[in-house]
């Protein structure tokens, strides 16, 4: 009976042995985040977001790309800037993740398939050469130099001088938005159309009699942008809408065909309130502010 007893004891001393090495290890802490991810706890990932078109939101997208890299590291962010109509066709074909417009989208982009984000605005400054003595024009008369109505500076209180009206290419979304707001599309007289926001700004600055129109964020000491109905392009007038010639800058993305990780990461980032600085940096006004 005595041997019985052991054995017995023996047995219940195994089985209790068995199930402490069967143990489970302790979990990590949700408070602990991986190694290698990202500030803010959000898991890391990788990939590459193709963005194309509008070539006056090269400020904002520098800035949102240059930001993002310290935040996702291990996503590259590329940026081509073909102008608005190439950056819309771009997201609709699927060469890019996201096209860029500086512009609304049509209603036959749309229906055609994509849907767009405004993410801020951006006024759309006139501009002229800094030694032009006309400080102020209206809507209206703007207009009528783009349709070439108004030939001579004498005509808005200027010195007697030939008006060289200096604007964008077809397609361009600031051309399209400034002959939208001021309603001269088809009918503006250009004695330049020029590919490049830059290239609006050397125009201008280096022609005396020229005007033309940029966007805000791209004015620089080489040109001087005028007033409108008595209102300056700022910030803080596009925000309030005092300024009367603005538009959107916009993500152009598939409506029926989610983006990837890294794109939905990086459009999440330019769309984040905490970011409204990098907008305001670039010199236009965040959507979500």
């Amino acid at each position: 009976m005595k041997k019985v007893s052991a054995l017995i004891l023996s047995l219940a001393l195994c089985v209790s042995l068995l199930a402490g090495c069967g143990a489970p290890a302790a979990t990590q802490s949700p408070s602990q985040s991986p190694a290698g991810s990202p500030a803010g706890g959000s898991a890391a990932i990788t990939g590459k977001v193709v963005t194309n078109g509008s070539t006056s939101m090269e400020k904002v997208i520098g800035a949102l790309i240059e930001q993002f890299k310290t935040v996702q590291p291990g996503v590259t962010v590329t940026y081509d800037p073909t102008g608005s109509g190439t950056g819309v066709e771009a997201a609709k074909n699927g060469t890019a993740d996201i096209g860029l417009a500086s512009r609304a989208l049509k209603d036959a982009e749309k229906e055609g398939g994509l849907t767009e984000t405004v993410i801020a605005k951006d006024g759309i400054a006139i501009v002229v050469n800094p030694a032009n003595g006309v400080e102020d024009l209206t809507v209206e008369q703007i207009a009528r130099i783009a349709r070439g109505e108004i030939a001579n500076w004498s005509e808005v209180g200027g010195d007697d001088a030939e008006i060289a009206f200096v604007g964008r290419e077809a397609g361009s979304g600031t051309r399209g938005a400034f002959e939208e707001i001021t309603e001269t599309a088809d009918v503006c007289v250009y004695s330049q159309e020029l590919t490049s926001t830059g290239a609006v700004v050397t125009a201008v600055a280096t022609t005396p009699g020229a005007i033309g129109y940029v966007s805000l964020s791209s004015v620089d000491d080489t040109v001087k942008a005028l007033k409108v109905a008595g209102v300056a392009p700022s910030e803080a007038t596009v925000l309030d809408g005092t300024y009367a010639i603005q538009r959107p800058f916009v993500f152009a993305t598939k409506t029926d065909e989610p983006l990837s990780e890294a794109s939905q990461a990086f459009y999440d980032f330019a769309m984040d309130s905490a970011n409204a600085e990098l907008y305001a940096a670039a010199g236009v006004v965040p959507a979500a502010n």
